[in-house]
């Protein structure tokens, strides 16, 4: 996407894709940004200024858990994975969204 076509998220967007990501199962920073990037078929690149203080903020509010381990290329990276609350506030969150977009779409499509 063209820098002049490039749009911030809306609030919250991000934090509900590291959730569906952490879904499938634990994963480093840059592997989280490497999902959603691929996911979203290029359409969206995660900045580390973005991913790393939603990832705190997930943490703080215990929707995600964190534990060093060594990755496979011999580094230490902080892996995070979804927590039960996670699961809970995802599927919610998730609903919450796609009935958004509905009416979104609604709008768009209304004469």
């Amino acid at each position: 996407m063209p820098p002049s076509e490039k749009r911030d998220l809306f609030p919250g967007a991000l934090e509900l894709m590291v959730l569906r990501s952490l879904q499938l199962e634990p994963l480093h920073g840059y592997a989280l940004a490497t999902r959603i990037q691929q996911r979203s078929r290029d359409l969206l690149q995660v900045e580390e200024g973005s991913l790393y203080p939603a990832l705190q903020r997930l943490l703080k509010a215990g929707l995600v858990d964190a534990r060093w381990q060594t990755s496979q290329t011999n580094r230490r990276v902080r892996t995070y994975s979804l927590t039960t609350k996670g699961r809970k506030h995802l599927a919610r969150d998730t609903a919450a969204f796609d009935q958004m977009i509905e009416g979104i779409q609604f709008v768009l499509d209304s004469e």
